[in-house]
Order: structure tokens, then sequence, then C-alpha cells
């Protein structure tokens, strides 16, 4: 499957007339940022450290779809790592990677990302003064962005903690972010998306094409509009991170999440997710017993904890 260019600038398009007629796109960027350098998230001042600020990052819009530096393969290792070499050529914030297949797709903690012919495998590359303690708010502000746009078109996709994008409960796609820090602060990222569209699929995951397909009211029709709307969906989600703070953007990300009131075992013991934390750890309330001697019937008390990405597996409910 050969990734149109100029298919995809015109759906990129037309995607983003769309989705500022629904309210979640870009419209009022070009008046507020006339004067300033193109790009995505940049830094106020990226000769000096950012110091540390209750304000939030600069957003500054994307290119115009001519400028856009989009550089596509046939066959990469990973688009992601292509992207870093491509940032230490030069390459600027903005730029991105699509390939048509991996060969060593990376989810994850290190987990080997399928990406076979027909699905999307697309990196955008990112600056920011994020702390590196918020690291986790770029992957859930850009995953709540995809499912808030892909919505918008039909397809109810909801959230899996903490990269996942479900259909159906099973897995859409997924995504992996990657990070340079400078004294504490994100000064580069790379955000790796890849979504099932065509390709084969294994059974917990679950194909878009045929999901439109089968479904009336969907309005999503080939590869290179699928990629402009997570183009369109990454920016707004960064866009509303930075105008709005994670705390904020949360209550809107919890929506979207699946597993909100999911039973699960943590260490033996029993319980209750109730949210993420604005860092990006799961919070789950444990129910913990306990028995007196004789028959005093048993007491219960709540406790909860924050689970960090990695420690635990959510898996997957259909």
């Amino acid at each position: 499957m050969v990734f149109n260019q100029q298919q995809f600038e015109v759906a990129l398009s037309e995607v983003g007339k769309h989705l500022s007629q629904q309210g979640i796109g870009m419209g009022n960027w070009e008046n507020r940022s006339r004067d300033l350098k193109p790009g995505y998230l940049l830094k106020k001042n990226p000769s000096q450290p950012p110091a540390p600020s209750p304000q939030p990052p600069v957003v500054i819009p994307p290119r115009p779809v001519e400028e856009i530096p989009l550089h596509l393969f046939d066959t990469l290792p990973s688009t992601n790592q292509t992207l870093w070499e491509l940032l230490n050529q030069g390459a600027t914030a903005g730029s991105i990677v699509i390939a048509a297949q991996q060969t060593a797709g990376r989810g994850q903690w290190g987990r080997q990302w399928q990406s076979n012919v027909g699905g999307l495998y697309l990196s955008l590359a990112l600056a920011t003064n994020l702390p590196a303690s918020n690291s986790a708010q770029l992957t859930l502000s850009g995953a709540w962005g995809i499912a808030t746009a892909l919505r918008h078109y039909g397809i109810p996709v909801f959230l899996k903690w903490p990269n996942d994008l479900l259909l159906k409960g099973r897995k859409l796609g997924g995504i992996l972010t990657e990070t340079r820090v400078r004294q504490g602060w994100i000064a580069q990222a790379v955000v790796g998306v890849g979504i099932n569209w065509s390709n084969c699929v294994p059974e917990s995951g679950i194909n878009l094409q045929a999901f439109c397909e089968e479904e009336l009211n969907v309005g999503v029709t080939s590869l290179e509009m699928l990629a402009a709307i997570v183009i369109q969906g990454l920016n707004f989600g960064y866009q509303s991170l930075s105008e709005q703070g994670m705390e904020n953007l949360l209550p809107s990300y919890l929506e979207l999440l699946d597993s909100q009131g999911r039973h699960i075992t943590v260490d033996g013991n029993l319980g209750t997710i109730v949210g993420v934390t604005p860092t990006g750890d799961l919070r789950v309330s444990l129910n913990s017993t306990e028995a007196a001697v004789g028959e005093v019937t048993t007491s219960a008390s709540l406790t909860e904890i924050c689970l960090k990405p990695g420690t635990i597996s959510l898996g997957y409910c259909q």
C-alpha cells in the first residue's frame, strides 16, 4: 500500500475545516500568532532552560499544509527512530514521518508492535517546556485529542490507560511518546502513533476500515484521511493541554476512559479504578477488610493507591 502525499494534503485541509466547524479546530490561531515562528509546541526562550512558572507552554499553530515537513517511507525499522535521526540532522518541530510498515515497531515498555502493511504508522516531533515529571501528559492529551477527533467522524473510540485507543472493547491503536530532557525539562519529544486500518490484527485488535464499511454515518474513507485526522487530533490535544492544563483537561479524558469503575486485583487485594492523576498515574481504590474474633461483622475500609504506567496491565474486555 502506497501512502499518497497529495491525497493526504487534501484530506488534511478538509479535515481541519470539518473539525473547526465542530469546535475542535485551530481556527483562531492564525490571528494570535501571525508573527511567531511556525511549529507545534515551542519553548518561549530556546536559548535558556525555562524557569518554573504557573503559566502553560506557548502553543504555536501547525504549518500550512504545503510547508509541513512530511517524510514518507515504504519500510522502516521504527518511525520514532527515524524521526529522532532526522532531528539530529536538523529537522524541526512539526516534522512528520509516516511508513507503510515497520520491521521493529515498539509499544510501551519495549513491547513489540505489529506493523504490517495497511496500518497507519506515524511519528510527530514536538518541542515543549513541560517538566520531565509531566511527560505522561503528552501521551494522555495526545490520545484524548485523537479519540475526540475520531468521534467527530462517527467512530466511538474510548481510551485504555495509559496509551491505547479502543473500539468496541478491542485495541484500535496505541501511542509511544519518547522525550529528551535537559535540566529537568522536556526539550524535545517524538510521539509515535500506530492505528489499525486495513492490516491484519490479533484477536484483541480491531480493523478500522472493516468497522467503517459495516457502520453507517462513518466518514473515514482512506488511510490518508485517517492520518489527517490523527494529526489534527494530536494538535488539538496539545493545544488543549497548553491552554487548559492537565488538571482542567482531565475530566474530559476521564469521560472516555474505558476502565473507569472497573474491578481489578492488585497484590491480591480487590480494587476499583476511580481515575487518573494529572501526572498519568492510575488511581485505584482498594477494599481492605478486617475480621474480628468471634461473630462480629467484618468491617471494610477503602484505601486509594496510585499505580505508575508499566506496573500493571489492564488487558482487554470484550
